[in-house]
């Protein structure tokens, strides 16, 4: 995909897989809802879960977001990431706002009230890309002239 075609893809989808580097040596994969700003995906979660200790010992992830049932419809994008750990609770709060906004719509004093809630034991995930690979199945028929 070229760099437009991964930027809209993200756009409109709405799981990202994170594999971090477990202490074992296996990866740990978990789904996140994210937004992206600036070019870069930001999540957050909880700051006593497992991918928060991996990313302590060692900052660095791996992203994958695909969409498609069929073979010939399978597209994604997988980036490898240098993450910061974002603790302030004001910009852990002003995150949770604008993921709930993203995922939810309208934000209500409900929703507003249990992100406040929840952003003391959370942390902002920022993902800076090191390098990209994407595909697109959809493409292939193209490519034999078909």
């Amino acid at each position: 995909m070229s760099g437009e075609e991964v930027d809209a893809f993200v756009a409109t989808q709405r799981t990202v897989i994170c594999a971090t580097n477990g202490s074992d040596g296996f990866p740990h994969l978990m789904p996140l809802w994210f937004v992206v700003r600036d070019g870069e995906l930001w999540a957050w979660t909880f700051a006593k879960s497992q991918k928060v200790r991996n990313l302590q010992r060692d900052a660095r992830a791996t992203l994958q977001i695909e969409a498609g049932e069929q073979y010939g419809e399978l597209r994604g994008v997988m980036l490898r990431a240098d993450v910061t750990i974002h603790r302030d609770t004001a910009l852990v709060q002003a995150l949770g706002l604008e993921i709930f906004a993203r995922y939810q719509g309208e934000l209500t004093a409900q929703l507003r009230e249990m992100v406040s809630a929840q952003a003391p034991k959370r942390v902002a995930l920022q993902f800076t890309q090191r390098s990209r690979a994407s595909w697109d199945h959809r493409k292939l028929d193209e490519a034999a002239g078909r």
